[in-house]
């Protein structure tokens, strides 16, 4: 007789314990137990301990089944893990961390190191656990020239195991319930009209520290200059050497702006001078709101870096035509003018960043890698335990947004000045553009020119955790794979990186993302760049919404009158009439109070409660990983502490591990 010691244990979080009866048959090269019953009642995280007792040694156990099944009422389990010691005393670690809902068996692996199987009943349980998954996990075609997505209608669609926590989904309507009702309480959702001055606008937003300091200086061109470096779109600048034709400046244009002893030309020749194009905006189609037509621009904007390190504006055109309805506005224009011109810019700055650097290259990029991982990487594939924790309540808010935000009447449609379906065409447009090295911040950095700038806080930052993520890569994919040959191999991987370039970047070669990969060095990078698209840039972006956006001159999401075509019209009344109505901005205020929340039940960057590793180094990697997190927030937290605006978005004490808002 052989006795094996099993310990089951029950997840912590509301709702996973059990009435329902649990029963568990462990499989082992050698055979199988019968079933045993393990108990009919289990506590939120709380541990069933029993014993099994078979006529024979069964070897190895390699699986272990768990069978729930109910006699009236359904009551769903979530199991955390099991752990079973053997006689001799071998202890085998099966990490479940899934709900078990109605009468079901599921059948969970041991969780050593496996890249590939050779036992019959393992090759079998992986390829059927891959055909589950991939009739569960469908795509589906969201828009035309969009990343493929999730092929389910609603939130009420999604398996258990993807959705919101109970925690989560109870903090995150109860927030929004709150912040809509107290805009509408306090009239602001019910006013259609201009707001009545600068100064009423601080009135709809928490008088917090950034907000406070945005509304004081967002008239300045240092802080305008800033927001490119470190504000929510920190990677549309890039360093210019020759202008556009379609940017006409001249030095004498500019003159005053550099200083003396210099001119354009030579600051250009020097990598002093910086170019932001919204080419991807032009004529794309404007809707109304509340009746009123809205209007939208596609500027150009030079910036120079003075002798003081920072960078200002110093040219904007509101055409990408020069000509004499699109004159070049300077600094040197009467006050009003240069306001509105740099107001246009900060309005195609809105669009930009919501739908592209936000949604495109953060969200829709970041459910592409997940739905890809679990069609394609089974539970004990190493790749699979690296790369979950950073998908954690991706698919749930991505089909949220899909039902309320970026749907047809949601409420981009409605805030904002764009058609629906110039919405969807700017996001094609996005993706038509979109590189790899874009997406690796040292490659993108290197190539927009931008690594010798000052106070450039998101690259410093970006790249202290870029090198962190690597290193920590660079340690699981070594200990995993043997070499280059075991990557080229591994045919899971290889439908994974396929499944991500087909429906992520519409098998579009000139991006430059692999279709595979070959080497050690180039699944490395490949995981890095995932993983740091679903934790740290989406931070970088998403963050600083309500802080830089609660006061709407500085980042309108609409204009109410069309782009000036000459200057001395614009005055302070206009320009009132320009930016968003009352009711506007409040709508907008909610989304970005609800997007830059911390909500319950987050998971920061680093933080692995589920022990998916269950070998010696993966654990002793991680923990190494999250020393280093620790030294990047002290240094973070050691520059901010002396400066007047601190940027802390990339702090890993506000990176979450996933994109879950």
């Amino acid at each position: 007789m052989a006795v094996y010691k099993v310990t089951v244990a029950t997840g912590d979080m509301i709702g996973a314990g059990t009435n329902n009866s649990i029963s568990i048959t462990l499989v082992g090269s050698s055979g199988e137990s019968r079933q045993t019953t393990v108990s009919s009642l289990f506590l939120p995280g709380k541990e069933k301990r029993l014993s099994v007792h078979c006529g024979q040694d069964l070897g190895p156990i390699v699986l272990i089944r768990l069978h729930k099944w109910r006699l009236f009422l359904e009551d769903a389990w979530f199991c955390k893990d099991v752990r079973v010691t053997a006689p001799n005393g071998t202890l085998y670690r099966f990490p479940c961390y899934q709900w078990l809902e109605g009468v079901t068996t599921v059948e969970v692996r041991e969780g050593k190191k496996l890249v590939d199987d050779k036992l019959q009943i393992l090759k079998e349980h992986r390829r059927q656990e891959l055909a589950t998954r991939q009739e569960a996990y469908r795509w589906k075609n969201f828009a035309q020239g969009w990343p493929r997505c999730l092929n389910v209608d609603s939130i009420f669609e999604l398996d258990s195991n993807i959705k919101f926590s109970f925690t989560r989904a109870t903090n995150f309507n109860g927030f929004l319930i709150f912040q809509g009702a107290s805009h509408f309480l306090s009239g602001f959702l019910l006013r259609r009209t201009s707001w009545n001055s600068l100064d009423e606008m601080r009135t709809i937003f928490s008088r917090t520290q950034v907000p406070e300091y945005v509304a004081k200086h967002w008239q300045e061109d240092v802080f305008f200059g800033s927001q490119f470096l470190n504000g929510n779109n920190p990677i549309i600048i890039r360093r210019c050497t020759t202008l556009p034709l379609k940017f006409p400046v001249t030095t004498e244009m500019v003159s005053s702006s550099l200083g003396s002893g210099t001119d354009l030309g030579k600051e250009l020749q020097e990598g002093r001078i910086f170019i932001v194009d919204y080419k991807v905006l032009e004529d794309i189609p404007t809707d109304t709101i509340y009746g009123r037509q809205q209007y939208i621009a596609a500027p150009l904007c030079l910036l120079h870096q003075g002798t003081d390190g920072l960078l200002r504006p110093i040219a904007i055109q509101l055409s990408q035509t020069p000509g004499s309805c699109s004159p070049i506005f300077l600094p040197s224009d009467d006050e009003w003018d240069w306001l509105l011109a740099k107001t246009w810019v900060r309005n195609a700055d809105f669009y930009c960043h919501q739908l592209i650097t936000h949604l495109l290259r953060t969200h829709l990029f970041g459910e592409v890698f997940a739905i890809a991982t679990l069609r394609h990487l089974p539970t004990c594939h190493p790749l699979f335990k690296l790369l979950m924790p950073h998908f954690h309540f991706t698919l749930h808010i991505n089909t949220l947004a899909r039902s309320v935000l970026i749907n047809q009447g949601g409420l981009i449609d409605k805030g904002s000045g764009v058609t629906y379906e110039g919405m969807l065409l700017v996001v094609q447009r996005g993706l038509e553009q979109v590189t790899y090295t874009s997406l690796c911040l040292p490659d993108d950095i290197r190539h927009r020119g931008m690594s010798e700038v000052p106070n450039y806080h998101y690259r410093d930052d970006g790249m202290s955790l870029w090198e962190a993520i690597e290193s920590f890569v660079t340690g699981i994919v070594i200990f995993y794979y043997g070499g280059d040959a075991a990557v080229s191999g591994d045919t899971e991987l290889q439908a994974w990186v396929m499944d991500i370039f087909t429906n992520g970047f519409l098998g579009r070669t000139s991006s430059g993302v692999p279709s595979s990969l070959q080497t050690v060095a180039e699944l490395i990078k490949f995981l890095t760049m995932v993983m740091f698209t679903c934790s740290a840039q989406h931070a970088a972006v998403n963050n600083g919404q309500y802080d830089l956006g609660a006061f709407v001159p500085n980042a309108p999401s609409s204009m109410r009158h069309p782009p000036p075509c000459e200057k001395g019209r614009a005055f302070l009344q206009h320009f009132l009439d320009t930016i968003p109505e009352v009711a506007t901005t409040a709508n907008i205020v909610v989304a970005l109070i609800l997007l830059s929340s911390q909500l319950k039940d987050r998971r920061l960057l680093g933080q692995y409660p589920e022990e998916w590793f269950t070998e010696a180094e993966p654990r002793r990697l991680i923990r190494v990983f999250q020393g280093r997190l620790e030294e990047i927030r002290d240094q973070i937290e050691e520059r901010n502490h002396q400066a007047e605006l601190r940027y802390n978005y990339l702090n890993p004490l506000e990176t979450e591990n996933s994109i879950s808002i």
